[in-house]
């Protein structure tokens, strides 16, 4: 499984309205820079209370990162 459909079946499990999740990839040859879109109303469930679902979805990206040796960022685009 790519990290992209990764990170795209978790925030769909997540969200209200999950055929509007959408999730793009910045490639370099060091990192990879993951965009997530989702509905205006579901910023607050993607994100959590104090930033927790996201900084938990941010350490299963570290942890695959240094499994591979490579960098991901999660960016979450309003």
């Amino acid at each position: 499984m790519e990290i992209k459909e990764l990170v795209t079946r978790i925030v769909k499990e997540l969200v209200e309205y999950p055929d509007e999740v959408a999730v793009s990839e910045v490639k370099s040859e060091t990192t990879s820079v993951f965009e997530l879109k989702v509905n205006t109303g579901d910023i607050g469930k993607v994100i959590g209370k104090q930033g927790r679902t996201a900084k938990a979805i941010r350490n299963i990206l570290g942890s695959v990162s240094a499994k591979l040796n490579k960098r991901f960022i999660l960016e979450i685009l309003e």
